[in-house]
Formats: C-alpha cells, sequence, structure tokens
C-alpha cells in the first residue's frame, strides 16, 4: 500500500535505523485506518534535506570543517519545527525519524507546525564554551535561509540549550536587515527569558511527560502518590522529570546516565543528585546509592519506568527485562518495533513518544505565539496551557485506540494522520 515506506524500509536493512521504524510504525497505523495511499506517499518522505560542511577556528588555531544536517519532513501545518542536538551519533537516518516524529506531535497536539530536525556530529565534551559557540554560530550561518521565524525554527534538543538558542539568534538577526531584527527573534525558540524565551520552556517536555503521565494514572484509577519509577537519562528531560513526579509524591527508585546505573528501594532526592552531578559528574559516588550493570537496572521492580536518553533502549533483548506496568517515554524513539510487541504481550503499557514528549513542542508554540504578539505569560499561564493541550491529546488518542481496538502508539499515529490526511485533502496537491 505504501510504496515509498516499503521501498526505504528494504533498502534499509539495519535493525538499528530509526527511520525504518517510522516506516513500520507508519505502515501499521496508515493499513489500520486505510489511509489515502497519495497521503501515506507524501509523508513517507522528507521534503527537504539540507547536508553543510562549514570550518571553524579552534582555540589552537587550526581549522576543524564539521558536517550539519537539517532534514525538514513536512509543513503543511505551518512552518518547520524542531531541535537541534549535538552528539556523536548524529546522522542523517537519525534525523530523519526525528523531523518525522515531530510532523506527528504538532498533528497530535493540533499545533499548527510541521516537523523538522537537525544536529551536529560532536561530542560538545570535547570543545571549549568559545569553540561551541564558533560551531553554533558557523553552522546557523551555513544555514542561511534555510531557517526563518515564518519557515524553519530551530529548538533546543540532546546537549544543546538555552545558550546555543541564543547564539543561532543573534547569529540569524545579523544576516537580515536591521528594520526586520526584532520582529524575528521567534527564529528559535528555547531562548533564555531575557532574550525571548518563554517561562516554562526549559521544564517543559519533563513537565509534559508528567501531565501524561498523571492522566494515565488517573484514568487507570491509580493514586500518584507512593508510585515508584526509575529513570534512564539526567540530563534536561529526566531531571526535570523526576524532580517533579517526585513534587507529585512518586518515589525516584534508580536513575541510568553517562557515568552509570545506581539504585536505591528507599528513593532518591532528584535535586540533591542534581547537585551532585554538576559537581562530581560520577552518579556512582552519589551517597545512599547502589552501582548496578545496565541489564540490572533495567530488572528494577517499579511501576514506571521512563526512558529519557537516547533511541533504541527498549528492544528484543532488552523488553524481556522490564518489571513495570508503564513506560512514559520521555525520549524520542526509545522502543523499537520489536520491543514495542514484547511489551505489548507481557502487559507492559506505553505512552508513546510523539505524545508522552511532546510538551517541548508545545511550549515552543507558545513562546513563537509571545514572540509575535510582543507578549510574555506568566509560568501558571504556559503550565495550564500545557497540561490542556496534554489532556486533551490524551483523551483524543484513547478514544481512538478503544475505537479502533489497537495499541496506544498506533492510535496516537492514526490520530496525526488523519488530521494531515484532512488537510491534504481539503487543500489538494498543486498543479
Amino acid at each position: 500500500m505504501i510504496n515509498v515506506i516499503e521501498k526505504e524500509t528494504e533498502r534499509r536493512t539495519d535493525e538499528n535505523s530509526l527511520f525504518k521504524n517510522v516506516g513500520i510504525q507508519l505502515k501499521k497505523a496508515a493499513d489500520l485506518m486505510n489511509l489515502n495511499p497519495d497521503i501515506a506517499d507524501i509523508v513517507s518522505a522528507p521534503n527537504n534535506e539540507i547536508v553543510v560542511n562549514f570550518p571553524v577556528k579552534m582555540d589552537n588555531g587550526r581549522v576543524r570543517i564539521f558536517t550539519g544536517y537539517r532534514v525538514q519532513h513536512n509543513n503543511i501545518l505551518g512552518p518547520y519545527k524542531g531541535g537541534l542536538r549535538y552528539h556523536p551519533t548524529v546522522n542523517i537516518d537519525e534525523i530523519r525519524a526525528l523531523a518525522s516524529w515531530m510532523t506527528w506531535k504538532g498533528a497530535i497536539n493540533r499545533i499548527p507546525f510541521g516537523g523538522a530536525k537537525g544536529g551536529i556530529q560532536i561530542n560538545p565534551r570535547e570543545f571549549s564554551q568559545a569553540e561551541l559557540e564558533r560551531i553554533t554560530r558557523r553552522f546557523t550561518f551555513a544555514l542561511g535561509p534555510n531557517i526563518g521565524p515564518e519557515y524553519d525554527i530551530p529548538a533546543p534538543d540532546v546537549n544543546t540549550n538555552e545558550q546555543i538558542m541564543a547564539w543561532i539568534l543573534d547569529t540569524y538577526l545579523t544576516t537580515i536587515p536591521p528594520s526586520e531584527r526584532h520582529r524575528s527573534i521567534h527564529v528559535v525558540t528555547g531562548k533564555p527569558v531575557e532574550s525571548g524565551g518563554s517561562p516554562g520552556r526549559n521544564k517543559a517536555t519533563g513537565q509534559g511527560v508528567v501531565f501524561a503521565v498523571m492522566e494515565w494514572a488517573e484514568r487507570s484509577g491509580i493514586e500518584l502518590s507512593g508510585l515508584r519509577f526509575f529513570i534512564q537519562g539526567f540530563g534536561n528531560v529526566g531531571s526535570w522529570t523526576a524532580k517533579l513526579l517526585c513534587g507529585a509524591g512518586a518515589v525516584l527508585v534508580g536513575v541510568e546516565e553517562i557515568s552509570g546505573a545506581v539504585v536505591s528501594p528507599e528513593g532518591i532526592d532528584p535535586v540533591k543528585l542534581e547537585q551532585h552531578l554538576l559537581l562530581n559528574k560520577d552518579i556512582g559516588t552519589f551517597p545512599g546509592v547502589k552501582k548496578i550493570t545496565h541489564d540490572g537496572f533495567l530488572e528494577t521492580e517499579a511501576d514506571i519506568f521512563i526512558p529519557a536518553a537516547l533511541e533504541n533502549q527498549i528492544t528484543r533483548k532488552t523488553a524481556p527485562l522490564l518489571n513495570v506496568r508503564l513506560v512514559a517515554e520521555g525520549a524520542n524513539g526509545p522502543t523499537t518495533p520489536e520491543g514495542d510487541g514484547i511489551l505489548e504481550e507481557r502487559g507492559i503499557e506505553v505512552l508513546p513518544d510523539i505524545f508522552c514528549n511532546s510538551g517541548g513542542v508545545i511550549v515552543s508554540y507558545f513562546e513563537w505565539l509571545q514572540n509575535k504578539r510582543s507578549e510574555s505569560w506568566e509560568l501558571e499561564e504556559v503550565d495550564a496551557k500545557l497540561k490542556k493541550k496534554i489532556t486533551t491529546s490524551f483523551h483524543r488518542i484513547e478514544d481512538k485506540r478503544e475505537a479502533m481496538n489497537t495499541d496506544r502508539r498506533t492510535a496516537a499515529y492514526i490520530v496525526a494522520l488523519e488530521y494531515l490526511e484532512k488537510v491534504y485533502l481539503e487543500r489538494g496537491i498543486y498543479p
């Protein structure tokens, strides 16, 4: 039925191919809902793929060439929107998948953004702050008119933050006429508040995960207070999710991050752990925890597992290890199709990434709106609007899941695809 997906799936035989996984997920939903085959072909491939090679002068005076990516998947709903990541594993296959997922997030939450993603294949820990600034600014300059406040709007992602967004903003503004600069600050979101950012954007993805878990708990008749959870990844998303869930009465019993994995049945204070990691960089030296292997970490007995790191973590090999009732996907693409099947067989529920971690793009939309309107909203207003969006989307997905008698991820895809299909059929294809 979906020629583009089937061809792409055949071409990409690597079981770790994220874009292959997107094709599998998309085809399952499209077949179940009988998606218009022309629309299926359109949304199966990115609109544009930009690869730039750019020189940067290092602190030692030498020049290095870096490669950056920006994939613009779809913009039928509005400007392309998606983060930029700095990580050694960045590649075009990964960016294609991430850009696709951004399209679904916009459609599920009914926000006027399309999907995009980008990044540079670097380990930012290997560079000084001054080098990272020059890398960021040269990357922005190399992208040129491929980004813009009404065309393609970057945001933070893995290993990028509000400081990097401020450098992108400043660099972009120097490339446009002075008379356009003050009305173009919405070229990026996730900026520092002082530079036009929104209150609540820094915690938005984690806050969205927590609102999603709250909706799941309420619908399941479960009291959130006292639920035990463990989390993979303790960066922006993981740390905020942990702090906010603990603030709601849940108990953090395990954490895995780049320096290792630890557990504590008595509970871990996420605020103290965050402070410890800022000073010590080694999670194993945090008081009151037990160091554990990766597989042992995944076998932790708890109510909820929150993958909030990188992709392909729950696979055919690791899915059987989990001993939880819910997986809440704070990361993008943490579960492979094979892993999904095992979780479903074992009765483990999943809050899928294209819904569960969409708080970041939702609040990015709020920031974009505030910039366009020259407004500044209070944190309470941002959180209330975010909660309303997450709650509405959760019930939209649940209703579709029950109506189609399918799993939650497939239902989320159907919600997105039905919306995109309607827009395409209304607007038609030019000429």
